[in-house]
């Protein structure tokens, strides 16, 4: 019983000096009758008056009112003392209530009462046969908001009976057949002025929010003319002056009767003016420009394992070798013996496993190739066995992450969410000037938010911009993020490749039409929002203006799609293997010339004739 759908009638004439503060915001009707004009000059110079009277002028008021009893009372001993003093030769005598011998002034007194002409705290003060008349009460009602309270909606006095001056106050339904003025402001793809076409009117503009108003208008039943506001501003609160701007000034200041925009929903707006149901939710969003590829280096085939990776695999690959060789040393299942008759015999021990056949050894098993020696022992095959499995995984795990390294376009995002962009100061990032997501940002009390708005506040060059064309024109100029509403984010991102959505939303919150508060369209309207949502108009509009246009971005898998292998992705594999070789010939040369030496030296013969 606390809604707009009931009206409570106080028979109390000081509606205005109750605490109604409780019901400024749930929109419950209250109506009462004010018999003292507490804004009239002439009262508050008598007030001003009585209250230096103390104690007594000052027990009587209330807030400095006076409640209407007291200035009955008040205009009452005017009144007499008025007719007391047009009665000539008064005898002050004592008069009893029990005895029915009549006042010997009493009549004189009376018939100077009615030809009395005054003005009290009440009004206009005469009498006809004793009866007041030519008096005036004031119909007073509830009105709710920041700046709630009891306004004057009529008045009533014994002649011309009751006169309602705010007739749709007490109208459910707003009158039929009106023109009423819109307001909006110009935003891709919600409201586009048509170029190079010369129209008037209504005829001038398109988009998501003027094909939506064309359905509700039908449905609630009005006619329209729209205009854009003069400012190009949605609408903030001044925290310094406490006035509004852009569509909430409009409708405050009654210039329009309904604003029709990509109009966020927020506490501040909604205690200044009404909204509708929310014909769309949306959050905040971080637009930003997609950074270009990594430049691919000439040993991406080594991409696939970290640094530290290799590092502890080349070392693995040492330890190993030398256990191996350990090893074979320790047990005596990997020594050999031979029989030399040369003559005379000789029994020699030998080890297959020698420092160099050991690395040989290991670099042929991670290879997967093989090396042509088999350890014997029990405790070498075990270091050989440990060796294969580490080797499995390695391997596989390089493999697995090689096709993705090597084929697939990578993009590395400076930053992945509000966090690090609070974080951090060398990119830049700003929102529009006099959103809501200003706003938001203005008035929240989360640290990371704060952060932020002091960093858009005070950075030069000014990070706030007058419209998101600027902002989106400065993410594609690039180091600069766009915080904006997501629907308005995802119309950009899907007509420009070059920019993308950055982590997921701030907040949730909807689009809604304003109204001036306490506007007898609102709930129609709502009504009519209801309707369309429910039979999938409203998203049948979103695709026609976000997807069907024409000019969506074909991306065609651009992040997975694999792309042919180039020089430049497995050019270092040809540098290994010229390298391999030319180090081979090296070798080969030294050996050579080691042998030859060698050989030369024992048989005293010159290294030119080897």
């Amino acid at each position: 019983m606390n809604n707009e759908n009931y009206h409570y009638i106080f028979t109390s004439f000081d509606i205005e000096l109750f605490d109604l503060e409780d019901f400024y915001y749930n929109r419950v009707n209250m109506s009462g009758w004010r018999l003292v004009d507490r804004d009239s000059d002439k009262v508050k110079d008598t007030l001003l008056v009585m209250e230096k009277f103390h104690p007594i002028g000052a027990s009587i008021l209330t807030g400095g009112h006076i409640k209407t009893e007291p200035a009955l009372l008040y205009d009452a001993v005017q009144v007499l003392a008025l007719a007391l003093a047009a009665t000539k030769e008064v005898n002050p005598t004592n008069a009893s209530c029990d005895e029915e011998t009549p006042w010997s002034h009493g009549k004189a007194v009376m018939e100077n009462i009615n030809k009395i002409h005054a003005h009290g705290l009440t009004g206009p003060i005469q009498f006809k046969n004793g009866v007041r008349t030519n008096f005036t009460m004031q119909l007073m009602r509830l009105v709710g908001g920041e700046k709630g309270g009891t306004v004057v909606s009529g008045h009533w006095n014994p002649d011309a009976g009751l006169t309602i001056t705010d007739p749709a106050a007490y109208k459910r339904d707003p009158p039929p057949n009106v023109t009423l003025t819109i307001v909006t402001v110009e935003e891709k793809p919600y409201v586009m002025v048509k170029e190079g076409w010369n129209l008037q009117g209504n005829a001038r503009f398109e988009g998501f929010c003027i094909d939506l108003l064309a359905r509700v208008a039908a449905k609630a039943g009005f006619a329209y003319r729209l205009r854009l506001v003069p400012d190009n501003m949605y609408g903030a609160r001044d925290p310094d002056t406490g006035q509004w701007n852009g569509i909430v000034r409009e409708l405050m200041d009654r210039k329009a009767d309904i604003a029709v925009a990509s109009m966020t929903i927020n506490y501040a707006r909604e205690a200044v003016i009404d909204f509708t149901k929310p014909f769309m939710n949306l959050g905040i969003g971080i637009l930003f420009k997609v950074p270009t590829s990594q430049p691919t280096r000439l040993f991406s085939f080594l991409n696939p394992l970290a640094i530290e990776i290799w590092l502890y695999v080349l070392a693995a690959y040492i330890l190993v070798s030398f256990t191996l060789f350990v090893m074979a040393r320790f047990s005596p299942y990997e020594w050999s013996s031979s029989t030399h008759v040369c003559g005379h015999e000789t029994k020699l021990l030998t080890n297959q496993f020698s420092v160099c056949n050991s690395l040989w050894f290991i670099t042929g098993t991670f290879l997967r190739q093989g090396s042509g020696l088999n350890p014997k022992a029990t405790s070498t095959r075990i270091v050989g066995g440990i060796w294969w499995f580490f080797t499995l995984i390695i391997l596989s795990s390089y493999t697995a992450n090689l096709a993705a390294f090597l084929t697939v376009e990578r993009t590395v995002l400076p930053i992945q969410s509000a966090a690090d962009l609070a974080a951090q100061t060398s990119v830049q990032y700003g929102t529009l000037n006099g959103g809501s997501t200003m706003t938001f940002f203005r008035d929240s009390n989360i640290d990371i938010y704060q952060k932020m708005w002091q960093h858009m506040s005070t950075t030069s060059p000014p990070a706030l911009v007058s419209s998101y064309e600027e902002g989106v024109r400065r993410v594609l100029q690039g180091n600069y993020a766009f915080l904006m509403e997501s629907t308005m984010l995802d119309h950009r991102v899907q007509r420009d490749c070059n920019l993308t959505q950055i982590g997921g939303l701030l907040d949730s919150k909807g689009y809604g039409i304003a109204t001036w508060k306490g506007s007898p369209w609102r709930d129609r309207i709502s009504l009519a929002i209801l309707e369309l949502q429910e039979k999938g108009v409203i998203q049948i509009l979103y695709d026609k203006w976000w997807k069907n246009t024409g000019d969506v971005c074909n991306r065609d898998g651009k992040d997975s799609k694999a792309n042919p292998l180039g020089v430049q992705n497995i050019g270092g594999v040809f540098v290994t293997l010229l390298c391999g070789l030319a180090l081979a010939i090296m070798v080969a040369i030294l050996e050579f010339c080691w042998h030859t030496k060698k050989n030369a030296s024992q048989g005293r013969q010159s290294l030119c004739s080897e």
